[in-house]
């Protein structure tokens, strides 16, 4: 396997989404799907595969692109288009060109509702498209149970209706349908219930909860509690089904899409190109910065760019923000609605191309990637220097029993357990966390400075402002206030306390830096609470050792002195034992552990 396919896989996200191979012309010769894009496409270069044709298709790809989406319905559905689009050589084509259902909301007076699967540009709605015709089907017949709607195909113009062209069918008679054709529902209460509907199928569901709500209760108070029920099971149908979600909308049509995420050197622009309502390209490159430039000026730079590189002459463009690309070219920032999750599809690909690329510097160059994480980490906490060695403490006891603290150390973002320590609490009776804290941390700078060992630049704190008042007063102790950077995480919100101040800050919950505090607190938690069950343990055991006949306080201590744990009393011989205790009781001792041998 070529070492920058080897890369690319290591840096594939585990989410759902389309994968496309090239070939070493650059020409799409594969496009599949992916509920797990890491675990698919990395199998294909894993395994032994039986079919002949799927080892040649590995052996021609030289490169391999994917796009991220957010179900795997979606990802079925883009699957769909781009191999529609590019028909690459290795995909097996529809042979039939079987295209999905939609459902389609028909545009005339009382509007039918029904699945298709051809979609003629009359002024009709149409939604979807739908994966499975079952899944449209089952929708249509929520909204039948839901809603009385016609089913019939007549004109029901003023004139037909006046003149009484038309008789009530069965429908109306079980009441699957109110009789527009006879005029026996007005046109503006049936299109209340197509705005109902129309909204239903899009996942919009509160307005409708909301009046059949209001109904059950009308039927309730008027005693009518046969129909309040049957409007409580409308309400149940309608909480239960879960709303489909989209990836194309046929009304979106020759349009591109931009989006941009940076930070402190770079901007990373994502592209999609939307054609008769289907994402049919995605490019997303990497822009460093030299002049502090805005989003908004790299943003605009990219779109130039892209749209010269692919030669789109679409007349609009979706945007999260306004840009300034000439007056030939329409420009929308969607604040709801279809385009707005088009465009957050497109951040989300972005942010995706950032995470691989950060992922790629870790490999191919751990330097660096050490150096931009300590960069972001002395912005994100307002740091006067970079963090390159931190120190985290936490407390652990029962009910203040064998109290004991713990410090764990991180050294350019990665654990240095060479450097662990844990504390026995001297100083403190009972559950007290706030002096236990405060003893631990004494003990510990007390120490580096009697050794002229280089103190830390950041000092973390498990706990709130209680946790780091008492941190401040050894740091006050001993004349380091100010002099080593301290902070306090409380778990419950993730808040990060600082000295002085009243107001905690919160970082992005998927910020390297909060991720890094988090795994420093974790493993301080993890580090503390290991050494206070073998205090635990320790102690167990030695009041065992005493209830021995023969062996007293003081033997124990000796026996500890000289083989440091009870492990290694339990296993020594009578000889061994003998150097401490004597052959009587050492001969005892070990009675007392192998007396079933």
């Amino acid at each position: 396997m070529k070492d920058d396919i080897k890369l690319k896989l290591a840096v594939l996200p585990s989410t759902p989404g389309v994968y496309q191979y090239f070939d070493k012309e650059g020409t799409i010769i594969y496009v599949g799907k992916a509920i797990n894009l890491k675990k698919r496409v990395s199998s294909y270069f894993t395994k032994t595969h039986d079919d002949g044709k799927t080892r040649v298709l590995v052996s021609k790809i030289v490169d391999i692109k994917h796009i991220v989406v957010a179900t795997e319905t979606d990802a079925l559905l883009l699957e769909n288009n781009l191999i529609k689009k590019y028909k690459p050589k290795y995909n097996v084509l529809l042979k039939d060109d079987k295209t999905y259902p939609w459902i389609c909301i028909k545009k005339e007076r009382f509007p039918r509702i029904f699945v298709t699967r051809k979609m003629i540009r009359d002024g009709s709605e149409y939604f979807g498209p739908y994966t499975s015709v079952k899944t449209a089907y089952a929708l249509l017949d929520l909204i039948k149970e839901l809603y009385q709607i016609r089913s019939c195909m007549f004109d029901l113009s003023h004139e037909n209706i006046n003149t009484g062209k038309f008789k009530v069918c069965l429908d109306y008679h079980i009441k699957k349908c109110k009789g527009p054709c006879e005029g026996l529902q007005t046109e503006s209460a049936y299109n209340t219930q197509i705005t109902a509907i129309r909204n239903i199928i899009k996942g919009n569901f509160k307005q409708s909860l909301v009046a059949f709500h209001q109904m059950m209760h009308r039927f309730a108070e008027n005693m009518e509690f046969e129909e309040a029920q049957k409007i409580k099971e409308k309400m149940d149908l309608l909480s239960n089904y879960q709303a489909k979600s989209t990836i194309v909308n046929p009304t979106i049509n020759n349009v591109d899409v931009f989006s941009i995420l940076s930070d402190e050197t770079a901007g990373y622009v994502n592209f999609f190109k939307i054609s008769n309502g289907s994402i049919i390209q995605s490019h997303t490159i990497e822009m460093k910065k030299k002049l502090d430039e805005s989003d908004k000026e790299l943003l605009e730079l990219a779109i130039v760019e892209l749209r010269e590189r692919f030669n789109s002459i679409s007349p609009e463009i979706l945007v999260p923000f306004k840009v300034n690309v000439g007056e030939n070219i329409k420009v929308t920032v969607p604040k709801q609605g279809d385009k707005l999750r088009v465009v957050e599809l497109s951040i989300r690909n972005a942010k995706y191309y950032r995470q691989e690329q950060f992922k790629q510097v870790q490999i191919i160059d751990p330097e660096r990637h050490t150096k931009r994480i300590m960069a972001q980490m002395k912005l994100d906490l307002r740091l006067s220097a970079e963090p390159k060695h931190i120190e985290c403490f936490d407390n652990s006891n029962i009910q203040g029993t064998h109290p004991v603290a713990a410090c764990v150390v991180f050294r350019d973002g990665k654990p240095s357990k060479k450097d662990y320590r844990h504390f026995n609490i001297k100083t403190v009776e009972g559950p007290d966390d706030f002096a236990s804290m405060e003893e631990a941390v004494y003990r510990r700078y007390k120490r580096l400075l009697d050794e002229d060992q280089p103190l830390p630049q950041l000092i973390l704190i498990d706990g709130g402002k209680g946790q780091l008042s008492s941190a401040l007063k050894s740091l006050d102790l001993l004349g380091l206030r100010n002099k080593i950077a301290i902070i306090g995480i409380a778990k419950r919100l993730e808040e990060l306390f600082f000295p002085d101040d009243p107001i905690p800050l919160y970082l992005d919950k998927k910020s390297e830096t909060l991720k890094i505090l988090q795994q420093l607190r974790n493993e301080a938690h993890r580090f503390g609470i290991t050494h206070h069950r073998n205090r635990r343990s320790n102690t167990a055991l030695n009041s065992e050792l005493e209830t021995i006949p023969g062996i007293g306080k003081q033997s124990v201590e000796s026996l500890l002195q000289y083989f440091k744990s009870v492990k290694r009393i339990k296993s020594a011989t009578v000889e061994q034992l003998s150097s401490v205790l004597g052959n009587a009781r050492a001969k005892k001792l070990h009675n007392f552990y192998h007396k079933n041998e």
